[in-house]
């Protein structure tokens, strides 16, 4: 006997995951960035625009429940985000060469190109904050993929097993 719902259970779990997991990552993100001061770099954007898509379709999906296509497609967008995440943490790790552009956070002032000249740089090399020798990216890939597969386990079981 599986642990996993069937039926319009499945559907709605599935619809409810899709939805959580790029609320609470992208939560996560922004409270990392504006209360303990951890300016992302340009791969954890990426890392972003692929949950802030996810999130986007989700919502439409969880308004449209009828379109299971939505969920599938916030499911993928949460595993490009974990992907992007993996891709981010073996560039942090040194496992792999990274991207060679650097990001700053600029908040316009009186004078702009002194914002611009005081704006930290932000390598994507390096890691921020890590907790168990884990960096964020690579939590992002641990918490993503799994949710991805288990939003696509879901609705194929919503489908009585159909793809």
């Amino acid at each position: 006997m599986s642990a996993l719902p069937s039926g319009a259970a499945a559907d709605r779990a599935a619809r409810a995951l899709a939805f959580a997991v790029p609320a609470a990552l992208l939560g996560g993100a922004y409270i990392g960035q504006y209360f303990f001061h951890l300016i992302p770099c340009e791969m954890c954007w990426w890392q972003r625009y692929a949950h802030f898509a996810a999130l986007g379709l989700a919502v439409l999906g969880l308004l449209r429940p009828s379109a299971k296509l939505l969920t599938s497609l916030a499911g993928l967008a949460i595993l490009v985000g974990g992907l992007i995440g993996l891709y981010h943490a073996g560039v942090e790790y040194g496992w792999w060469a990274g991207i060679t552009a650097c990001t700053s956070e600029i908040k316009l002032g009186d004078d702009p190109l002194a914002a611009i000249m005081a704006a930290p740089m932000i390598r994507c090399d390096q890691v921020q904050w890590s907790l168990f020798g884990i960096s964020l990216a690579g939590f992002n890939f641990l918490i993503s993929v799994p949710a991805a597969l288990l939003v696509f386990a879901l609705q194929r079981r919503g489908n009585g097993g159909k793809p």
